[in-house]
C-alpha cells in the first residue's frame, strides 16, 4: 500500500511540468492549458485569419472516406476550435503573457469570422452542398452562443447579415433522426437570441425527442437506440443546455417552459459530469468507447462545461476536476505526437492512429477535442484555478481513501407545456 501511495504522490507532483523531455522549469496548470489551447489555436486561426487556410492546412482524411467534398474539413476545424476557445477569448484584456496570446487569437478569430462567410475570400467556407454544412454550421453558432457579447456583437453589419442568410439556408438540410436534431436547434436558438427570426417548431421538436431519448443517469440514447458512446458528451448535454438557455435569453414564448427544462438538464448535465469523472483513472486514462473516438479530450466536455458555468455537483471540488483534467492532457498530448509536421491535429485518440477514424473523419473533426478547454473562461484567479490540487475519485478508490458512493440519480422536476 506504501508504495501505491508514494507512486500516486509522484503523479501530483509531475503534473505541473512544462511538457518537453529534460525541461524542468515548471508550469500551472492554468500555463499548461493555456499553451495547449494556443497550439492547437494558432495556426489555425492565424492562416485563416489572412484568408490562407485552406492554402496550407495539410488535410488528412479517413482511409474509409465516404467521398463526400474535402472542404467540409477547413468548416469543421474553424467551427469547432471557436466552440472549444470561445469562453477563453472573451475574457477581458489585461496585461498577462496570457493576455497578450488571449487578444492575438480574438484578433485572428474575429478576421476568421469575417473570411468565413465572405464569397470573395479564398476562406469562405463551405456553406452548400452537403449534409455536413448543418453539424458544423452548429458549432460556429455555439461559438457565437458561449462568447456572444466578444465574437458575435463586433463583427459588422454586412458579416451579421450573411451569417444569419447562412443559418437560414442550412434549413434545407433534413437532419437524420439521432442528435443531429440539436444541431438545428442550436442554430435557431442562436437566431432567437440574435434578434431574427427562428424556426421554434426546429427547437421544440428538439426538446421533445431529447425528453424522449433521455435514458437514465445523464446518459441519452442517440435516436431510438441506445449507443454505448460519447455522444452525450459530444452533442446531448451542452448543445441541449445552450439551446435552451438561448430561448431563455431570447424572451421566447412558446408552449415549452424553457427554464423548467434547462433546471431539470442541468441536473442531468451534473449526473453525467459525475459519470464522467470517476471514468479517469489514477494515470490520467479513460476508457475508449464507440465510435468518434478521435475527437480526444471532447468526451469530458460536459466535466468542463459544469466547471465553466461553476455548476459542479456537489461531491466534485475545483481541485480534483482540474487535476483529473490536467492529467488527462498530459497523458494523452505530452506522450504522444497528436500534430502533424504542419501543426494541425493528426487523426488518432492519443498519437496517429489512422485506424480509429470513421467514414466521416477528417483532421478539421478532431478540434472537437478543443472543447475541454471552456473553464479557461475563468479568468485566472477564480477558485477552479487557485484551489489546491485534490485526488480524484479513482485515486481515492485505488489509493485506499474514503470516497463518495454513486448512486442512480432521478429527475425531481416536471414539466407540461404552458398552453
Amino acid at each position: 500500500m506504501k508504495k501505491i501511495l508514494s507512486m500516486l504522490v509522484c503523479i501530483f507532483l509531475l503534473m505541473p511540468l512544462r511538457a518537453g523531455a529534460g525541461n524542468k522549469q515548471r508550469m500551472s496548470d492554468r500555463e499548461y492549458w493555456c499553451s495547449l489551447a494556443y497550439k492547437m489555436a494558432q495556426p489555425v486561426l492565424e492562416n485563416m485569419s489572412k484568408g490562407e487556410l485552406q492554402k496550407n492546412m495539410k488535410l488528412e482524411v479517413s482511409p474509409s472516406w465516404d467521398g463526400r467534398n474535402k472542404k467540409v474539413a477547413y468548416m469543421e476545424c474553424f467551427g469547432r476550435l471557436m466552440a472549444g476557445i470561445s469562453p477563453w477569448l472573451a475574457l477581458p484584456d489585461d496585461g498577462s503573457p496570457e493576455g497578450a496570446e488571449r487578444r492575438k487569437l480574438r484578433d485572428w478569430a474575429l478576421d476568421s469570422y469575417k473570411n468565413a462567410v465572405d464569397p470573395n475570400s479564398p476562406d469562405c467556407l463551405l456553406w452548400e452542398g452537403e449534409g455536413q454544412v448543418m453539424v458544423d454550421a452548429a458549432y460556429i453558432a455555439e461559438s457565437f452562443l458561449r462568447a456572444y457579447n466578444a465574437l458575435w456583437v463586433p463583427l459588422d453589419s454586412t458579416t451579421k447579415q450573411r451569417y444569419l442568410e447562412c443559418f437560414r439556408k442550412v434549413r434545407r438540410i433534413d437532419p437524420p433522426y439521432t442528435n443531429w436534431l440539436l444541431f438545428s436547434s442550436t442554430i435557431e436558438s442562436f437566431m432567437a437570441k440574435a434578434g431574427a427570426q427562428y424556426d421554434a417548431f426546429r427547437i421544440n421538436m428538439a426538446c421533445r425527442k431529447m425528453e424522449e431519448w433521455y435514458v437514465g443517469d445523464g446518459w441519452y440514447s442517440d435516436g431510438p437506440h441506445f449507443a454505448f458512446d460519447y455522444y452525450s458528451s459530444y452533442v446531448f448535454h451542452p448543445m441541449y443546455l445552450e439551446t435552451l438557455q438561448a430561448m431563455i435569453d431570447a424572451g421566447a414564448n412558446t408552449r415549452i417552459d424553457y427554464q423548467k427544462y434547462w433546471d431539470r438538464e442541468l441536473r442531468r448535465c451534473q449526473k453525467f459530469a459525475v459519470v464522467l469523472e470517476r471514468f479517469i483513472s489514477p494515470q490520467g486514462t479513460f476508457p475508449v468507447i464507440g465510435r468518434s473516438t478521435p475527437y480526444r479530450l471532447a468526451a469530458l466536455q460536459p466535466l468542463a462545461l459544469m466547471a465553466w458555468y461553476k455548476k459542479l455537483p456537489e461531491n466534485l471540488s475545483n481541485g480534483q476536476v482540474r487535476a483529473a483534467l490536467t492529467q488527462v492532457m498530459h497523458r494523452m498530448f505530452d506522450i504522444q505526437n497528436n500534430f502533424n509536421d504542419g501543426g494541425y491535429l493528426t487523426i488518432g485518440f492519443c498519437g496517429s492512429q489512422p485506424g480509429t477514424a470513421d467514414w466521416y473523419t477528417d483532421n478539421g473533426s478532431l478540434y472537437m477535442t478543443s472543447l475541454c478547454f471552456m473553464p479557461l473562461g475563468l479568468p485566472a484567479n477564480d477558485a477552479f484555478w487557485t484551489d489546491a490540487p485534490q485526488p480524484w475519485t479513482q485515486v481515492k478508490a485505488w489509493g485506499g481513501k474514503p470516497f463518495p458512493k454513486d448512486h442512480r440519480w432521478e429527475d425531481t422536476i416536471q414539466t407540461s407545456d404552458k398552453f
